[in-house]
């Protein structure tokens, strides 16, 4: 199966960040591997002069989502501390796009496209084609993918280039089929192509 990277199309990564990586205080199980593959990645959009998004949970010191508030996870990705920085070694373009979210310290938010102005931006640019990878498979590349069929972009899910948390055995996998069942395409890197102009 070969999928194109058209002139019409967006790279997505999704909350790279140091808490979803081992040694956070949220750890996606291996997740930091993603990191050598979303560079392959990055390099082939920028390369062919194509955006470049990257979103972050950005949460105030005090979060609905904490469990000291109730929710069910621990505190993470806390606006301007280590654990919400990019992962190290992932490669940000200069004209990357920074997509902050989970801003609201009363709402929960797993989706890139929830209480942000993503789909806005990427409208303007005409993007139709979205490829989207990054952490975790089961909570916030999976709601950032339905969210964007829901807003009319077609989607490919980069399935190596995503981990998944798996708080419950299996998660990842029901997910990846949810997507499936809504029209997402599955690829790897071996399935890309550069289409041309």
């Amino acid at each position: 199966m070969n999928i194109c990277i058209t002139h019409d199309s967006a790279l997505i990564v999704v909350d790279v960040q140091n808490d979803f990586c081992p040694g956070g205080s949220l750890p996606v199980p291996g997740g930091d591997r993603v990191v050598p593959v979303l560079n392959r990645y990055i390099r082939k959009f920028v390369e062919a002069g194509l955006p470049v998004y990257l979103t972050r949970d950005w949460h105030p010191g005090v979060h609905m989502s904490f469990k000291s508030q109730g929710g069910i996870w621990p505190v993470h990705c806390v606006q301007e501390t280590d654990g919400a920085r990019f992962h190290p070694e992932l490669s940000i373009p200069s004209a990357a796009v920074v997509i902050s979210k989970g801003t609201d310290p009363g709402k929960e938010t797993y989706s890139g496209f929830q209480g942000t102005d993503l789909a806005h931006q990427l409208k303007q640019r005409q993007v139709g084609r979205l490829f989207v990878g990054g952490l975790a498979t089961d909570y916030c590349v999976k709601s950032t993918v339905l969210d964007a069929i829901k807003e009319g972009f077609e989607v490919v899910f980069l399935s190596d280039a995503s981990m998944g948390v798996d708080v419950k055995p299996g998660d990842s996998e029901r997910a990846i089929e949810e997507m499936a069942r809504e029209g997402v395409l599955k690829a790897a890197m071996e399935d890309i192509m550069i289409s041309s102009p």
